[in-house]
């Protein structure tokens, strides 16, 4: 985050120094008319971005889920589940959130909402038929934990950092063609002819047309630590890790992406639901790239939490 927020702040200054600024720093407007415009639309996801992804997923409530089962047996998952979320909410100390089955046969699960009082928690079917019990309770005391950990919150957050990082980075490539085709000013060269000051314009240049995808990578990788601590949540408030570890097993092994699942709510889920091979593998550029920690590396760290290599 501390990263992320220098790397923000260093656009920003490159902004309004070198095009805004003319090559003198002036009061940072341009900064902060991006910075406003990515809170104002992070925000807007803020208050409403849990109903839009409950119903691109084609999520059903729980009890209609149950007015529709067919059989027993659904009858007896669909209320399980509901058991289940109610018992770890109680030992998370929340209050329950609303409970949602998405019709998708690959495992998966993911939470929603901007606080503890308005969360949601959904699972696909194919998690239901795939775990038992425990592992069913590490699942929604995974997603439990995010809800407890206001990652939701954090993520809104960087939302509007990546926001107005979009931005700043839009707005310096549409300036530098601009300028090239003849229609723009001196603006975006320094005036000051110094040494120092043309290298920190070639640096900010560079950064500023690589921003979306340096921002991104940064991203990404405040989602994968935050992965890490709702697993070490969940064991905590299951008390059993091993049963965690064989669920992540389970949805590691179940190779179909989850078709329901689109992009844009990839990073809310327990595991990466678009099956990308990257996510599956070790090394720096999985780390730079992936939505979600290697699932080998999580699994071992609760199998050694569980004392069981």
């Amino acid at each position: 985050m501390a990263v992320l927020v220098a790397f923000l702040l260093f656009l920003g200054y490159g902004f309004d120094r070198f095009y805004a600024g003319d090559g003198a720093l002036m009061f940072p407007v341009g900064s902060l008319i991006a910075l406003g415009l990515g809170s104002v639309s992070a925000f807007t996801s803020y208050y409403s971005g849990d109903r839009a992804v409950l119903l691109s997923t084609g999520a059903v409530p729980i009890d209609r889920a149950l007015s529709a089962s067919a059989t027993e047996g659904d009858t007896l998952k669909f209320r399980q589940l509901d058991n289940v979320v109610e018992e770890m909410s109680i030992a998370a100390g929340l209050p329950k959130p609303k409970v949602y089955v998405v019709p998708d046969p690959d495992p998966n699960a993911f939470a929603t909402g901007r606080d503890p009082e308005h969360a949601s928690i959904a699972v696909t079917r194919g998690l239901l038929d795939a775990m038992t019990r425990d592992e069913l309770q590490g699942v929604v005391a995974h997603e439990l934990s995010h809800v407890r950990n206001l990652d939701i919150r954090l993520m809104t957050v960087i939302a509007a950092m990546m926001g107005a990082i979009a931005l700043l980075s839009d707005w310096t490539r549409r300036g530098l063609f601009h300028s090239s085709t003849g229609g723009g000013s001196s603006r975006g060269k320094s005036k000051d002819k110094g040494g120092g000051a043309i290298v920190l314009l070639a640096v900010w240049l560079v950064v500023a047309l690589l921003a979306p995808i340096i921002g991104q990578m940064l991203a990404m990788m405040v989602s994968r630590r935050r992965e890490y601590l709702a697993d070490a949540s969940g064991a905590e408030l299951t008390r059993n890790p091993l049963a965690l570890a064989r669920a992540l097993e389970k949805i590691e092994h179940a190779h179909l992406p989850t078709v329901a699942i689109k992009r844009g709510s990839a990073h809310l889920c327990i595991a990466d639901p678009l099956g990308k091979a990257i996510g599956l593998r070790q090394g720096w550029l999985p780390d730079l790239l992936a939505s979600h920690p290697p699932m080998p590396n999580r699994i071992s760290a609760l199998r050694q939490m569980g004392f069981q290599e």
